[in-house]
């Protein structure tokens, strides 16, 4: 469901804005989906027992998916792969999307840990 959300964003906008005009595209297409999510949530990172930091993803969808939305023309970086890998380990959350919209159609990495 979410990833449909993203094509029919994409079809509708296309490629061309910044990353915040397509998170705020999705959360009215997860409203209307009927699905829960927090927009920049916070997660703990711990280090050998101690809380080290926080981290915020773009958006937590239904309490299970980390979603991180891009907007790059062009090849993705494996830096952005490697980004929500590390939020997934720290979370403890289990599936992630990589969206990015910046290309002529949208591209869609699910990773799970």
């Amino acid at each position: 469901m979410i990833i449909g959300c993203c094509f029919q964003i994409h079809n509708e906008l296309g490629p061309g804005f910044l990353e915040k005009i397509y998170a705020n595209a999705l959360k009215i297409k997860l409203n209307e989906a009927g699905l829960s999510f927090q927009a920049e949530k916070e997660f703990e990172v711990i280090f050998q027992n101690v809380n080290i930091g926080k981290f915020r993803c773009d958006l937590f969808v239904e309490n299970k998916v980390i979603v991180e939305l891009k907007s790059v023309t062009g090849f993705q970086p494996k830096l952005f792969q490697s980004q929500l890998l590390s939020y997934l380990k720290a979370s403890k959350v289990k599936t992630g999307l990589l969206i990015n919209f910046g290309n002529t159609s949208c591209e869609v990495k699910r990773l799970s840990i």
